[in-house]
């Protein structure tokens, strides 16, 4: 843990810096492949949609015994496949079987009940029924994009006002990569998408946003004085700012991440409980998602975006003048004396005789003990 936070400091200090900005084409390729794989998912599989959505019937048995097995063999004879989804949960009269059979499978009651009573031997008393209609699961997914698409709209505003356009662009851009990157997850492995599921698209958005405007906060800081200075380009001092931030994003997704997961390994694998794994599963996928985004995709367009106005590239240009003099002392053996370092950042600095500062003056590197000779003393 010690070492762990030892790599902190030096990313905050500076010591260490990954080049989180420089590699911004190997970012673009990776979120490229990743997002083809999940609009594939989407165009060629879809989404699986569970019963709030497509209607039907939920057959909930009470009698102890019955196993999510034995349950699943007997809803897949009565669909004919294995579309069906068969649940276990507890209440606090035991432990339940749940079975959903979607509408399409135009499916009676009346069948459903009597292969339940035949196959399993449960009295019908200990079977009660739910139909649920798909005007509900309409009426969900247009209140969903209604309400994404006025968060995105506040978002906009919001981040043009705090910040500029620019940064509101990366945060935008961010923020559909990991809806995208989560839905196409849902469409590749198949997973039922449900009300749960749907909760939990809508809070990936808010994290995915949060831990953004963390890295934008840090990255305006760093650039407000930027145009001073000959040293730093847009992008390096963005790429400082993201390593100085670096290790608070990694701990606030670790422990943002660790309940979730125990909602979704533990809560829904171990003892099946399917809303929580509906929303944990959702929310494992776009949290983790959110954190490689505001990394690798929002502050590395930001910067691209901003390296294209006038005054960066005219800041990178000195920047390069510079570093192409100071390279060229180093070679001559020379360095740069606090003049000239001055005159590099534009910082005027007052000579001994009162006079300004007319030109570079550079000192020897290496003087050797006797020609450190004292005044008024002839060889």
């Amino acid at each position: 843990m010690s070492r762990f936070g030892n790599i902190g400091h030096r990313l905050f200090t500076g010591e260490l810096s990954f080049d989180f900005v420089g590699r911004r084409k190997l970012w673009v390729t990776l979120s490229g492949v990743i997002l083809l794989a999940a609009i594939l998912g989407l165009g060629l599989r879809g989404l699986n949609l569970g019963i709030e959505f497509k209607g039907g019937e939920i057959y909930t048995i009470s009698k102890p015994g019955v196993t999510v097995s034995q349950a699943q063999t007997v809803a897949n004879k009565i669909t004919g496949d294995n579309s069906s989804v068969v649940q276990s949960s507890s209440s606090s009269s035991g432990k339940q079987i749940t079975i959903q059979i979607s509408a399409a499978e135009n499916v009676t009651t009346q069948k459903a009940i009597t292969e339940i009573t035949s196959q399993l031997g449960v009295p019908s008393s200990q079977i009660s029924t739910q139909m649920i209609g798909a005007s509900w699961g309409q009426d969900i997914s247009k209140k969903a994009l209604y309400g994404i698409i006025a968060f995105m709209v506040l978002v906009t505003l919001y981040l043009a006002v705090a910040f500029e356009w620019r940064l509101a662009v990366g945060a935008l851009v961010a923020l559909v990569h990991d809806m995208v990157i989560t839905v196409g997850v849902y469409a590749l492995l198949g997973f039922t998408v449900t009300s749960g599921t749907v909760i939990g698209f809508l809070t990936v958005l808010g994290y995915s946003l949060y831990d953004t405007v963390v890295v934008f906060d840090g990255l305006k800081d760093a650039t407000k004085k930027l145009g001073t200075q000959s040293r730093l380009t847009y992008s390096d001092a963005a790429n400082q700012s993201l390593n100085s931030t670096l290790v608070r994003s990694i701990n606030t997704t670790v422990l943002a991440l660790l309940p979730v997961a125990s909602l979704l390994f533990i809560g829904g694998g171990l003892l099946g409980a399917g809303t929580l794994n509906d929303i944990s599963l959702a929310l494992f996928v776009g949290l983790s998602a959110g954190a490689y985004s505001s990394i690798c995709v929002a502050t590395p367009m930001v910067a691209w975006l901003k390296e294209k106005q006038p005054e960066n590239i005219a800041l990178a240009k000195k920047v390069r003048q510079r570093r192409s003099a100071e390279a060229k002392a180093a070679a001559e053996g020379v360095v740069l004396d606090q003049a000239d370092q001055a005159e590099q950042d534009n910082v005027p600095v007052s000579s001994g005789s009162g006079g300004g500062v007319t030109g570079p003056r550079r000192q020897p590197v290496n003087r050797s003990r006797n020609d450190r000779r004292a005044p008024g003393k002839r060889k």
